[in-house]
This record gives structure tokens, C-alpha cells and sequence, in this order.
């Protein structure tokens, strides 16, 4: 992808130079049938206070995955600018559009906000919004963090993600990051198509990146926005830009990896049948579920057998698969 050179044409009602806690809105321009001239605004906070590290913290990358915008309203309300040191600037809904649809993509362009960056100034609503991010605010940002769950199709066991890097300093320092958020599975996760992605664009700029997947299936439950409130103060105490220690959970984060063999793919279109819970421990061949066919009921059922051992980490949630979907990944201990 090209890297853009313009300036955005995205401006902000926050002064990011400025301490203090602060409630704007990144301004977009939108024209559209119902509004020529018509801006959409994003919202975004800023809370600063003096000198330290700088977060970068995004939710509603994807507009059907709520825990994390969820924890991001409740945190931008609770901190106290004179309690804190550094700045956060927060984005609870940064595909706006997806989130109103409650929808992946962004109806207006059917864009992929995380297959997006870098974006681009004069580009279509989805890739403007990447391009402000990648420009204005990344360059801010000592850390990225951005939340992210399986939405419509997927369920998660929590958990904080962090990729393989070749700076070994670095994924030191991201591995004891991902250790302090505290949810139930910190994961080195090898990704399918790292192409565009918020995640690339952040770690290309050499900020400390951490991702997270903190449950699915387009809901929320207590548990999992507890686990992201804590998980999203345990770093910020863990930057020293909060006091105190980080909350260490009853159990302690179990440091797991995607390894060759750890996606299950559909190879046929039609009613999934799961046969393992989340969670659950699995063994190399175990099956995993089945395909039926409800228009050919005389064709027997598909199974799907696991590739390898470990636990089932996700799943898919909606009962009708096609072909390609990914149904089952299996995470390994490190």
C-alpha cells in the first residue's frame, strides 16, 4: 500500500497539547445524500497531565465487538487528570459507522477499519479516519492498545494479544505488559493477513502494540467487561500512569500461542455443530464439531477434527457456516 503524504483533512475539537481531561470529537468530513456538507464526529477524549507516557487506546475498530467500547466509556469517566501522569487519548467507536449498524464494516463503504491502514486523506470515510489516526495520533503514542472480540461470528476466551516481533528488546517489554492486563490467556498470535492493520501500522512506527480479544458473539457479560476494566487499569498502572500496582487475577495469565494447525476452516457450507466448549482442553484428532446439510439430508455430516492439542480458544457462534469460515482455533502453552 502507498504510503499517503498529505496532510488529513480531519481536524478535532481536542487540544491534544493541552492537560486536563477533555470530551471532543474528531471532525470527518462526510458528504452524503442526506447531508451535502455533512460531517461525522467521531468521538474522542483526551486526559493529560504533565509529563510520561503517552496511550493510545481504540475500541469499535470493528462495530459489532462492545466490551472493549464498553470499559473505554467507563474508564474516560472515572480518571482524574490529577490523579494521572502522561496522557491518554481514547477512541471508543473508531468505525463510528459499523458501530451504529452494529456491524463489522462500515455500512458507507463496506470498509474494514483494521484492513485499512494507512489509510488515506482523500479517501473513502473508512480510510480518512485510518489516515488521522496513523498520522496524528500514532505519532503521540508511546503505546497502542486496541480492543477488539469476535463480534457476530466469533466467541473469545479473554484474552491479551501481542504478536511475534524481531525486536527482542521490544517484545520483552510487550510481553510484560501483556502479562500485567491479567486476562485468563495472553497470546503470541501469529495472524492470517497482517496487511492494513492497525496492529502493523503501530509496530511499523516501533510503539509497544497490544491487542486483545475479550469474548464475542455481539454481547457483552459481566465477567468479560470486568476483565477488560481491570485488564485497562492494570496497564495504565503498569506505565506508571496511574498509582498503585496492577490487580492480579485469582488465576494467572496463561502465556499461549497460535501455532501451524491452529485454525479449523469450513469446507462446506451449511449447519455447524460444535462439540467442544470454550475453554475446554482438546486433543491432537479430537472432533471439534460437524457440517450438516438441511438441503440434502441424506448427505451424512462433515466433522472437523483438531490439528493439534491444547485448548479450544475460539469458536464460531452463528449456527450457518460457509465455506472458508473459520470455525474452531485451537492455542497451544508456549
Amino acid at each position: 500500500m502507498t504510503t499517503p503524504t498529505e496532510p488529513s483533512l480531519i481536524n478535532a475539537t481536542v487540544d491534544y497539547a493541552a492537560d486536563g481531561k477533555q470530551f471532543g470529537h474528531m471532525l470527518v468530513p462526510h458528504s452524503r445524500n442526506e447531508s451535502a456538507w455533512g460531517t461525522l464526529m467521531v468521538p474522542v477524549v483526551s486526559v493529560k497531565n504533565g509529563d510520561g507516557p503517552t496511550m493510545l487506546l481504540t475500541a469499535g475498530n470493528h462495530g459489532d465487538e462492545y466490551e472493549g467500547q464498553l470499559s473505554v466509556l467507563k474508564l474516560v469517566q472515572r480518571l482524574d487528570p490529577k490523579d494521572f501522569r502522561g496522557q491518554l487519548i481514547a477512541i471508543p467507536a473508531l468505525n463510528l459507522l459499523a458501530q451504529r449498524a452494529d456491524a463489522r464494516l462500515s455500512p458507507q463503504d463496506n470498509g474494514n477499519m483494521n484492513r485499512s491502514f494507512p489509510g488515506h486523506p482523500r479517501g473513502t470515510i473508512t480510510q480518512r479516519v485510518a489516515h488521522y489516526v496513523w498520522s496524528e495520533l500514532m505519532p503521540r503514542a508511546d503505546i497502542v492498545v486496541d480492543l477488539h472480540s469476535g463480534g457476530h461470528s466469533l466467541d473469545f476466551v479473554p484474552s491479551a494479544v501481542m504478536h511475534e516481533l524481531d525486536d527482542t528488546a521490544m517484545m520483552d517489554r510487550t510481553a510484560a505488559a501483556l502479562e500485567a492486563f491479567g486476562a485468563p490467556i495472553g497470546l503470541r498470535l501469529k495472524e492470517l493477513d497482517a496487511v492494513g492493520m492497525l496492529d502493523t501500522a503501530a509496530e511499523d512506527m516501533g510503539k509497544l502494540f497490544i491487542s486483545t480479544e475479550l469474548g464475542g458473539a455481539a454481547m457483552v457479560t459481566p465477567e468479560r467487561v470486568a476483565i477488560t476494566d481491570r485488564g485497562l487499569d492494570n496497564l495504565l498502572k503498569h506505565f506508571e500512569m496511574l498509582p498503585g500496582q496492577p490487580t492480579k487475577p485469582a488465576t494467572p495469565t496463561r502465556m499461549m500461542t497460535t501455532p501451524d494447525g491452529a485454525f479449523t476452516m469450513a469446507t462446506d457450507a451449511g449447519l455447524y455443530e460444535p462439540l467442544v466448549e470454550l475453554g475446554e482442553p482438546v486433543e491432537t484428532g479430537q472432533e471439534l464439531g460437524r457440517i450438516h446439510f438441511l438441503e440434502a439430508p441424506e448427505r451424512p455430516a462433515v466433522p472437523f477434527h483438531a490439528k493439534i492439542s491444547g485448548v479450544l480458544y475460539c469458536r464460531r457462534v452463528q449456527g450457518w457456516c460457509g465455506r472458508g469460515d473459520t470455525l474452531a482455533v485451537i492455542a497451544s502453552d508456549l
